[in-house]
């Protein structure tokens, strides 16, 4: 193993790097209190004017004592469905939590925003928790609070393949593969997201407040003119007594966590993927450190040495090729203890053995090649991959192109598409265009994909991508006969720079679910952790047999 890092010597830079980026965290955990009210204060006050629990806290109250619970896709619907108010994270609730010691998905719907109506992304989070459950074979914990889909945009909700029905096409699925569901139904559940809990395997219910039915007493009486309330047509003692729909009363919201915690108590555990962990060691310099190597402006260059040593225990990496490649840096470490391999893109400025001055953030031909040649290593000796992104792209121009550029990336793209160990990616800066898919971006399929506050995700960065925009409409009005003048010029030119700057934000991606978290770096070992640790779970990884194959 070789030491990496270097201790930081606190300089005008380095604080001015590290006060910037402190202030986007407490920005963003400001944005995150705003979040965690959900539908107001006077939607909590009514809600436990009923006696019963907020989505927050009946998670914390199901979850073990002292333990965490890591919330994903917090910022889901950020700054979306204005027009209707907002939709704080989407009016659903999930992560991943520990109950009686074993990791559980856990899905809440906040009843507080929109009654836990159902919007777009609401369905699409949904899917993602589902999703989770499903790639790491873990059991998920429904907590049902809704009124159902939210009807002024039902088509954007009801009839597609990624839409409300394939929630319950997944119940299915999920139940046909072994992973336990269970559902509380802890408030209304209507019409299609009544068969969310009777397709769990086990549903309880909170007498009083929890109902059950496909169609509600407003709509029974006037579909057949019957004249019944919500309690006498689907409530607690008629679903479990009558009906038998659902299979446990309960008095209220802590009696249901408390029974959810003795029905998981007796579940068994399942084969594990057998990831190889030691006893966690802390690196031997501050992870706090990393606010103050990552520049302000995320297109500037730094040592990303000097943020991995604050990432992987004891600062000790093995790293593979060293000498080759040097725009990746490619290595095996131990992270919390768990072995993984490192794929980094280095953002230094790079000086290779021919004396070639390489660009930071950029992949080379002989980068991508390496980079895959190393995946499969770690395909084949079962260890979890975990991608460091801040890439610009890949190389271009004449001598790239002449080299093989296209052939090399076309090499590292198709091994990330084909690993079969869990691959974790973290965007510490930029994730632009190819980069991003090479560095296993959403469409390559991470298990988990968390940004940090600085990054930035967009096909290109803003100034290229501003003045490919501003030529083109520049062109368009050219053809209808308008000239702009400088002036114009420079103002469009910094209004489509402003537009196409907000929607590369993590803010942005995050509301639409691009990433699962936007992560405090500080963080980082945690969340990666816990990755592994979820992932860990699905010993399916046993049945390949990957080979290495010399590219």
């Amino acid at each position: 193993m070789s030491q990496i890092g270097n201790k930081i010597h606190s300089n005008q830079s380095y604080l001015n790097r590290e006060i910037h980026y402190k202030k986007l965290i407490d920005n963003l955990d400001a944005e995150k209190e705003k979040i965690k009210i959900g539908g107001g204060k006077k939607a909590i006050e009514k809600q436990k004017a009923k006696g019963k629990l907020t989505a927050r806290e009946r998670i914390n109250q199901l979850i073990d004592e002292f333990s965490t619970f890591f919330e994903l896709s917090t910022f889901a619907a950020y700054g979306m469905y204005e027009e209707y108010g907002g939709a704080p994270s989407s009016g659903t609730i999930y992560g991943i939590g520990k109950i009686n010691g074993k990791l559980h998905v856990i899905v809440a719907n906040d009843a507080t925003v929109k009654a836990g109506a159902w919007f777009p992304i609401t369905v699409k989070k949904n899917i993602r928790a589902q999703e989770i459950a499903i790639e790491n074979k873990l059991p998920i914990i429904y907590l049902v609070d809704s009124a159902g889909v939210f009807l002024p945009m039902q088509n954007e909700i009801f009839p597609d393949k990624e839409h409300f029905g394939r929630i319950f096409r997944n119940n299915a699925v999920m139940s046909s593969m072994g992973i336990s569901q269970i559902s509380a139904i802890m408030g209304p559940c209507v019409a299609g997201g009544a068969y969310l809990p009777i397709m769990s395997d086990e549903a309880l219910i909170v007498e009083g407040e929890g109902s059950v039915f496909l169609a509600g007493s407003h709509l029974v009486r006037a579909a057949i003119g019957e004249v019944i309330d919500n309690e006498k047509l689907g409530g607690a003692k008629v679903q479990s007594n009558i009906s038998g729909v659902t299979d446990y009363i309960l008095k209220n919201d802590t009696e249901c966590l408390m029974k959810i915690r003795s029905l998981r108590e007796k579940a068994g555990s399942n084969l594990k993927a057998g990831f190889n962990r030691i006893d966690s060691k802390l690196p031997k310099y501050d992870s706090k450190e990393i606010y103050g190597i990552l520049p302000e402006d995320p297109l500037k260059p730094y040592d990303s040495y000097e943020v991995i040593a604050r990432i992987v225990d004891d600062s000790e990496i093995d790293e593979y090729k060293s000498g080759y490649g040097k725009s990746l840096i490619t290595a095996y470490a131990r992270i919390d203890g768990w072995a993984v391999g490192i794929v980094a893109n280095q953002r230094n400025i790079i000086k290779t053995e021919t004396g070639e001055m390489q660009v930071g953030g950029v992949i080379y031909s002989d980068s991508a090649d390496k980079a895959a040649r190393f995946i499969m290593n770690c395909n084949q000796k079962k260890i979890p991959l975990v991608f460091l992104q801040d890439v610009t792209g890949f190389m271009v121009g004449s001598r790239a192109e002449h080299g093989g550029i296209i052939k090399d990336g076309a090499k590292m793209v198709n091994a990330v598409a084909n690993s079969v160990v869990p691959k974790i990616t973290i965007i510490i800066g930029n994730s632009f265009g190819a980069g991003n898919y090479a560095m296993c971006g959403k469409a390559y399929d991470p298990r988990f994909i968390f940004a940090y506050p600085n990054s930035k995700i967009a096909v290109m960065g803003g100034s290229q991508a501003s003045s490919v925009l501003l030529d083109i409409k520049l062109k368009q009005a050219e053809k209808s006969g308008h000239l702009f003048s400088e002036d114009e010029k420079n103002n469009l030119l910094k209004d489509i720079l402003k537009s196409y700057e907000e929607t590369s934000t993590p803010l942005y991606a995050a509301a639409r679910l691009w990433i699962d978290e936007i992560i405090d770096p500080v963080k980082t070992r945690e969340y990666i952790s816990i990755a592994i640790e979820s992932s860990d779970n699905n010993s399916d990884i046993n049945k390949f047999n990957v080979g290495v194959i010399q590219t």
